[in-house]
């Protein structure tokens, strides 16, 4: 039987129990979070997966009954008693915040201590003083308390919550310990252990530990100790937590060798084994797109995605873009082939009859604009010769048109730049370029008395025409001086442009 067939008969039981049946532990709730809406999404929920969830919420202690000895799972939940839940499953009373006043809750409310912690810690609101303890939670409400509580992106907890979300309606308590059970699984710990490893492909990992890694452990510096792969592989980045996944990452290596057998070590201790991957990522075209830099093309409709549309850390950012992806990573009857990492990348571009050239991935722009074209730059000084024909091959990428012929394209034209502080500055191009031309470039300012200043472009500062770049040597602009500007190679011209930091 669905979940909401045996809510409707439970709701009709406890509307003929009325008020005999109350709370009966230390965090009581009012019969008045009862009603009988039932909600067409939930019958996606079997009785069996919403017994089994308060069942374990009991066990842990998080999760207590009524006085008519039921554990209320079919009743639409409180305010008050979605504090007590968040407040217990995510261990919040160490955790401090900035004071709060709620003036609706009796401080001495069973629920008092964890309205007012939850308030304090900006996980539930209480506009203008008001907590309303008695109002019934929407899913919405709930998606948005859970995401905060345990720090996680919405669009995971949300995915968590398909069985019965809907837009409108009121959620029960049996829908919210489905939901609390699953998120409680993904609270992160340092003594998180590897469950399993798989090569996607021959530069990308699939790892699955059994609790989320803490975001220090997440963090690059730490995770290039933590994981130590045999046969002189790598780790390129930090591993990223799927969208969707409690904690299954992608995780970016060197490129593996076809066949071979190796192991992984996670701080210390052995994790399991796998065998280097021959796949090679599908990409679709490369083409020219300064007199230096050039870009590679995948294409979602080829069942190609980069990691950003996929993984918890960017999904807020990628907006409608971002989605799920299973266990098989398939969405939507598509099995996709999963783009990583392209830090460290780098790929072989031969011009016509000539020697073969190393080209390195630009940071920052392998998924910009929504588009997936990561950016590969000839080496400093060296340039692509209008009328000549080239060539890019790669260990870790099949490119399906992999030739294009050079052509003169113009250098960008800066046609102002403003002191942003003391440290960086503002430089506006004279028109959108639509992508992240800017990476990896660098312009100088010149004072009066010839003292030069450098600065780079702060990756993923551009918004339209404008980009911030960063003075270098912890070096300052002097109040009131006049400076040059002047790019630092020839990816721009700069024609009278100077700097006044005010």
């Amino acid at each position: 039987m669905k979940f909401t067939a045996r809510k409707l008969a439970a709701l009709l039981t406890i509307t003929a129990l009325g008020t005999a049946a109350f709370p009966f532990t230390t965090h009581q709730a009012q019969a008045s979070g009862f009603t009988t809406s039932i909600s067409a999404a939930a019958a996606q929920l079997t009785d069996q997966q919403v017994q089994a969830a308060v069942k374990e919420l009991n066990r842990l202690g998080i999760m207590n009954g009524y006085s008519d000895q039921s554990m209320g799972e079919h009743r639409t939940i409180t305010r008050a008693e979605l504090a007590s839940l968040v407040y217990r499953t995510f261990d919040l009373g160490n955790q401090t915040g900035e004071g709060a006043l709620i003036t609706d809750v009796n401080p001495d409310a069973w629920y008092a201590p964890y309205a007012a912690k939850l308030v304090e810690l900006g996980v539930m609101q209480a506009v203008d003083g008001q907590f309303q303890p008695q109002r019934l939670v929407t899913d919405a409400e709930l998606e948005e308390v859970v995401s905060k509580a345990l720090k996680r992106d919405v669009k995971s907890v949300h995915h968590w919550m398909s069985s019965f979300f809907e837009d409108t309606g009121s959620v029960t308590r049996g829908e919210t310990a489905v939901l609390l059970q699953k998120a409680y699984q993904a609270i992160p710990s340092e003594q998180a252990g590897v469950e399993s490893v798989r090569a996607l492909n021959n530069m990308t990992l699939i790892v699955t530990f059994d609790k989320p890694l803490t975001a220090a452990d997440e963090v690059f510096a730490k995770s290039k100790t933590d994981f130590v792969f045999s046969g002189g592989l790598t780790l390129t980045n930090m591993p990223r937590l799927k969208t969707g996944s409690a904690s299954t990452y992608i995780v970016p290596t060197s490129v593996q060798q076809a066949g071979e057998a190796y192991s992984l070590t996670y701080k210390g201790q052995d994790a399991g084994s796998f065998t280097g991957s021959d796949v090679k990522v599908n990409m679709t075209e490369v083409r020219q797109v300064t007199n230096d830099t050039f870009e590679i093309e995948a294409l979602k409709g080829n069942g190609v995605v980069d990691y950003g549309y996929v993984i918890a850390a960017y999904s807020a950012g990628r907006g409608a873009n971002a989605f799920v992806l299973n266990d098989r990573e398939q969405a939507d009857g598509t099995t996709y082939q999963v783009i990583s990492s392209m830090q460290a990348r780098q790929v072989t571009i031969t011009p016509e009859n000539g020697e073969p050239i190393i080209a390195k991935y630009v940071p920052f722009t392998q998924s910009t604009d929504g588009r997936q074209e990561p950016k590969f730059r000839l080496p400093e000084g060296q340039v692509l010769k209008p009328g000549v024909s080239y060539t890019v091959t790669s260990d870790w990428a099949n490119i399906q048109n992999a030739s294009f012929t050079a052509k003169t394209i113009e250098a960008l034209n800066i046609e102002s730049a403003k002191a942003a502080d003391d440290t960086a500055i503002e430089v506006t191009l004279a028109q959108d370029p639509g992508d992240e031309l800017f990476s990896g470039r660098s312009v100088t300012l010149t004072a009066p008395d010839g003292h030069v200043l450098t600065a780079v472009y702060k990756y993923s500062s551009r918004k339209g025409a404008a980009g911030i770049f960063e003075i270098t040597q912890e070096g300052k602009m002097i109040p009131g001086t006049i400076y040059t500007l002047n790019p630092v190679g020839d990816w721009s011209v700069a024609s009278s442009v100077t700097v006044i930091n005010q």
